[in-house]
């Protein structure tokens, strides 16, 4: 019989964990009915700065990814304020991001923009699937080392890839080694204007980035209210500057431009005015008049289909961790909703988003409060649509081009190899084969196979594990070999440890004297390497030198026995080890090894490795 106080109302569980869930996965219920005026205060500086910041970037990606410059705002308002509803992290801004624009381009060159709108939709498709099987755990494959090669590699292709926006050349590439060439046959075709407005923009976006770091330091070691503020100025002009020299450069070829002849510079041209139409995401398209279908256009995209939502989400994860502030993150929130804003960006003619780094630590530093930031910037985008694309004709491509191409310089991890020599030179491997694979085969390729030759790396020590081999003496003077195989015992390995064991067993036993297999590092066991363990008894049972097993775990030790039923000679401590070994040289006959096996004490729980008597 339930309790009732007052107006408590009895509520069934299963009630109970359905509105929980929902709070959980739809977090916006949980903080927004504690929305005050401050927090929107915040939320809305902070939410108009990332506008400012994601406006220029959104046009630069999609002349990245191969598309129309309206594609990169369509891209940018969709996922911010997506993430609004179902975001966990104050911090994260969704958008388009130089590595999506990157493996976006992979799949429409040739093509049309129906394909990236597509992946955009079939990514949200995965990425939500993902997280209802908690999938999240298959991030985990991808290590630091191939991550670091990965990013590295695409960073030096969207540089290359810019080179010809900066310095005014005309010529279409297909991957990162052919647009080098092309830049270095096309290089006398640069147009001067161009570059000089391009490698200008450069310095000036890298002098700015630098004057957020100026710290003004008063009399008494802090800084003044007058310094406050101008370092605040600072401040915001630095996270601005992207913003700026697109405005700057975009008046000077407005100044300069004259309709009837050829412009100074290389201009982006029409930006189609207007928010983009709703509707369905392509599930068929045509290409230079050939119809081509939805099965079709999903064999077109290829790898891509997995690869590109499976970076986004580690990039997403990647920068909810680092805002997390020690808190932990909720990956599957995260896979959730990143699928969330694929899927609905994608009917609203997004490409693949993910999380930008550089935007969410303006966000960061900004003083967002709450995800309503998310909000304030995309209708600061939706606004931008309706009112400035007029304007955007004006913006050049060498201003895009530097804007990118001093973004992504500093995505380029190069000192982390150092680290990385001195900690674990093998992580070496994965990391410079995922770089130059990615640069010289393409980035799907490139991380596929780094991921494999990680695994590799991993599987390495379970197939081939190190055997310590010395030889010992007991107290009472007799010697003995000692093996100790330094990995668990799995099928791959066990032929190798027989293998190695018997050679031992052979040259330095001299095939009769006892060998002891130490098994404190051997945690569990097969039966396929139960049943190799078998045949190295019989091995040793046919040359009638003794072999004993020495401080095994009980559960190891029930999978040999599974097999070896009662012929396997174990002992628990080292008092254990040396009566049996007496008792065998005092015998001398081996045949009558498994009589001492019952004269052994078993421990009746796993004693833990510290507590035991070892040799």
């Amino acid at each position: 019989m339930s309790e009732y106080n007052g107006e408590a109302k009895y509520r069934p569980k299963r009630y109970q964990s359905i509105g929980k869930l929902f709070k959980k996965r739809v977090p916006i219920v949980s903080w927004l009915p504690k929305y005050d005026a401050d927090q929107a205060i915040s939320d809305l500086v902070a939410g108009v700065t990332v506008g400012l910041t994601v406006m220029p970037q959104g046009l630069a990606y999609a002349t990245l990814a191969g598309l129309e410059p309206q594609y990169g705002l369509y891209s940018a308002f969709a996922g911010c304020i997506v993430y609004t509803v179902f975001g966990s992290c104050k911090d994260i801004t969704i958008g388009p991001t130089a590595l999506m624009s990157l493996m976006t381009y992979q799949q429409v060159v040739n093509r049309n923009a129906d394909y990236a709108v597509l992946l955009c939709f079939l990514s949200g498709i995965l990425q939500f699937i993902m997280g209802s099987l908690k999938l999240g755990v298959l991030i985990d494959f991808i290590s630091i080392p191939v991550t670091v090669g990965f990013t590295s590699a695409t960073s030096v292709i969207i540089a290359v890839s810019q080179l010809k926006g900066l310095l005014g050349l005309k010529f279409e590439s297909s991957s990162f080694l052919d647009c080098l060439l092309k830049v270095y046959q096309n290089i006398c075709n640069y147009r001067a204007n161009d570059t000089i407005l391009g490698v200008t923009s450069i310095i000036i976006l890298l002098m700015l980035r630098k004057m957020k770091d100026i710290k003004l330091l008063g009399p008494n070691g802090k800084p003044s209210n007058k310094q406050r503020t101008i370092m605040k100025g600072l401040w915001l002009l630095s996270i601005s500057r992207n913003a700026l020299i697109v405005v700057a450069c975009s008046i000077i070829s407005y100044w300069c431009y004259k309709p009837d002849s050829e412009p100074y510079v290389i201009l982006i041209g029409e930006v189609r005015s207007g928010l983009p139409p709703l509707k369905f995401p392509p599930f068929g398209t045509q290409i230079n008049g050939t119809a081509v279908s939805f099965i079709n256009m999903c064999w077109d995209l290829g790898s891509s289909i997995i690869l590109v939502p499976v970076i986004a989400v580690l990039g997403n994860v990647a920068i909810a961790k680092a805002f997390a502030s020690g808190n932990s993150v909720d990956a599957t929130q995260e896979l959730y909703c990143l699928g969330v804003c694929n899927l609905l960006g994608s009917f609203v003619s997004s490409m693949p988003v993910t999380g930008s780094f550089s935007r969410s630590a303006v966000n960061h530093a900004s003083g967002v409060r709450t995800p309503m930031g998310g909000m304030y910037t995309g209708i600061l985008i939706i606004l931008s649509l309706s009112l400035l694309t007029p304007y955007f004709f004006f913006i050049p491509k060498a201003a895009l081009a530097a804007v990118i191409i001093s973004a992504v310089i500093f995505m380029i991890e190069y000192e982390i190899v150092k680290p990385m020599w001195k900690s674990s030179r093998k992580d070496l491997i994965p990391t410079f084969a995922t770089f130059v694979l990615c640069l010289a085969i393409g980035v799907e390729l490139g991380i596929l196979v780094g991921v494999t030759i990680n695994i590799m790396l991993l599987l390495i020590p379970s197939a081939r594990p190190f055997l310590h081999i010395e030889m010992k003496k007991l107290r009472t003077g007799l010697d003995y070999l000692l093996v100790t195989p330094e990995n668990s015992l799995y099928f791959p390995a066990v032929d190798f440890m027989r293998a190695k064991t018997d050679r031992a067993a052979v040259k330095m036993g001299q095939s009769k004297l006892p060998v002891v297999v130490d098994c404190k590092h051997i945690l569990d066991a097969d039966f396929t390497a139960a049943k190799g363990i078998a045949g190295l008894i019989m091995d040793f049972k046919r040359r009638k030198q003794p072999l004993c097993f020495y401080n095994p775990r009980i559960s190891v030790l029930a999978v040999l026995q599974g097999v070896c039923v009662d012929e396997i000679v174990h002992c628990f401590t080292y008092d254990e080890l040396e009566q049996t070994l007496n008792d065998i040289n005092y015998s001398g006959n081996p045949a009558e090894l498994k009589d001492i096996v019952h004269t052994t004490t078993q421990p009746s729980h796993e004693t833990p490795l510290l507590n035991r008597r070892q040799h």
